[in-house]
């Protein structure tokens, strides 16, 4: 790092006027390295958020310390490969041992990160097989001498909150290029994206579902989508990403509400120690975390599993995830604000394992916040609808657009992916951006008509792109079954071959698509939009286009 006089001085000018609580050193050090992102939330970079106080010493936080791909480019040259039907490597797959070998950091450098990290009196939880996250642990102070920096507390903004931040980006002791260091901040905490009820009481006369008062239950939602087919998910998991624990009496207590059988183990995993199971009320708010299981198990009753990540960090879930490449099939309902370049080598390595990943893109129409991660390129993002049903338990009867279902193109700078570019997605009739990423690439039911049981009681008036998320993530490990039954590898990263289908002959009888409803700046069009994406999917005929033909009728 070139050093320089000036910037030294300016740098030391900020420090000392923004925290005033420690000096800041009037040089850097020849030995200290910066990070490639940033850390400081502009909030506190442009004063906005007043300095209240000195995080305590003795508070420990939890890290996630993100390594860069030394070989990125040479991974996204693969990535077009496995996905490119006309490629000899389509969908030849990579292990989590081979990832590493081929495009993982290196060992040395790994290792020399680790050694670091117990040398400033840092705890490491657990190394990671990839060597792209080192999750560690240690009280402030450790932290704030390790990297350089000052822990404030700052009054929160537009929230009536405090958080902490770094006052200056970080620097290391240390001769090994770092992308992020999650968790130096909680400026932002994750959101989940549905819709609680009113009030704790079931509405009356809602809809077309078997639920009390014509809520929709999670069997309408699969008898929409799919039908009576066989398929069940069988020999499939699907994996949840929380950020809190659940009450699997909530999930038992859904079932035995609907009378339907529940026969999927239920899995906690916990991530760096996070509880897994909570009780109502103690501290233990399941509204999403249910739901998620819920509907993941009634679109797909048969899965071998769900398995349900819990933690605080979401680059040590979804980290841990990709390295455990335990289901093919991942649901995240949340949203949060981040460095994207540290999630986005963990979502390639999931598209080169063959996992599908699918995010929830939010609730609140065109101007939805917090978005995040559903724009990355390598997720499929997931808005909303509103579905009407022949009846309880019902076919397919009509659907809309939902006014709330997120859709826009991404603000935060992520270019337009090949997929986006094809000719026939982008058009003046859609209005999507042909230099930026667009969303949500699909929809499903979201409008609040849905019954779950959740925090001890249950209720109908539920809704969500959360709901719409798990629905895509259960017809898709139908589909993995069925691939599986053709002798045929799983689907994994699914936008390139939803992209095609979208422009291809066979869009009408494979989609839903859906052409009326607002979520307040677009409006759904027929074929590709910035409210439905494709639309809602048409179960057998979609599940028959992306896995082959099967008995699925």
């Amino acid at each position: 790092m070139k050093n320089s006089v000036a910037p030294t001085l300016q740098r030391l000018a900020w420090c000392l006027c923004l925290s005033g609580l420690l000096l800041f050193p009037a040089a850097l050090q020849a030995g200290q390295h910066p990070t490639m992102t940033t850390h400081v939330p502009e909030a506190v970079s442009t004063r906005q958020a007043p300095l209240v106080g000195h995080l305590p010493s003795t508070q420990r936080l939890s890290l996630a310390i993100s390594l860069p791909l030394p070989y990125e480019a040479d991974l996204d040259d693969l990535l077009q490969q496995i996905y490119d039907p006309q490629s000899p490597s389509y969908r030849h797959y990579l292990s989590v041992v081979e990832f590493a070998a081929r495009f993982g950091p290196s060992e040395a450098g790994y290792a020399a990160v680790l050694n670091f990290a117990r040398a400033h009196g840092l705890t490491v939880i657990d190394p990671a097989a990839n060597r792209m996250v080192l999750d560690v642990e240690g009280p402030a102070e450790n932290i704030e001498k390790a990297f350089h920096v000052t822990l404030g507390v700052y009054q929160h903004p537009t929230e009536n909150r405090t958080f902490y931040a770094p006052d200056r980006e970080p620097t290391l002791d240390l001769d090994v290029p770092l992308l992020h260091i999650s968790g130096l901040d909680n400026f932002t905490l994750p959101h989940s994206k549905i819709i609680r009820p009113v009030q704790k009481a079931v509405a009356k006369n809602l809809g077309t579902g078997s639920g009390p008062g014509g809520n929709y239950i999670g069997s309408d939602l699969r008898d929409a989508y799919y039908g009576s087919g066989p398929l069940t998910g069988q020999g499939q998991a699907i994996a949840l990403v929380e950020f809190g624990g659940y009450d699997l009496y909530d999930v038992q207590n859904y079932f035995h509400q609907v009378q339907e059988p529940l026969n999927v183990p239920v899995r906690g995993v916990s991530v760096n120690g996070v509880k897994v199971a909570c009780k109502f009320p103690y501290n233990c708010y399941d509204i999403e975390q249910s739901v998620d299981i819920e509907t993941a198990i009634s679109m797909a009753p048969g899965l071998s599993e769900v398995i349900v990540y819990v933690g605080h960090n979401d680059i040590s879930i979804f980290n841990r995830m990709a390295v455990d490449n335990a289901a093919q099939q991942i649901s995240c309902s949340w949203g949060w604000s981040d460095d994207e370049s540290s999630l986005d080598p963990i979502l390639k390595q999931m598209a080169a394992q063959g996992q599908s990943v699918f995010v929830a893109t939010g609730d609140y129409g065109s101007s939805s916040p917090l978005v995040w991660p559903a724009d990355d390129p390598y997720v499929t993002g997931v808005g909303g609808t509103n579905l009407t049903t022949t009846g309880p338990g019902g076919a397919w009867l009509a659907e809309n657009g939902w006014y709330g279902s997120a859709g826009n193109f991404a603000k935060n700078g992520l270019a337009i992916p090949a997929y986006q570019q094809l000719p026939g997605v982008i058009d003046v009739l859609n209005q999507g951006s042909r230099k930026w990423r667009n969303y949500p690439d699909v929809a499903a039911e979201a409008q609040e008509d849905m019954f779950f049981c959740f925090e001890d009681f249950c209720s109908g008036r539920v809704g969500g792109t959360s709901v719409a998320t798990p629905e895509w993530a259960g017809i898709i490990a139908m589909a993995n079954e069925q691939a599986a039954a053709n002798g045929k590898p799983p689907l994994g990263f699914l936008n390139p071959s939803l992209y095609r289908i979208g422009i291809g002959s066979s869009y009408d009888s494979d989609f839903h698509d859906i052409t009326s409803g607002s979520n307040g700046g677009y409006t759904a069009v027929v074929g590709y939009d910035l409210v439905t994406g494709w639309g809602s999917p048409n179960g057998p005929s979609l599940i028959d286009a992306l896995a082959g033909s099967g008995a699925n009728q």
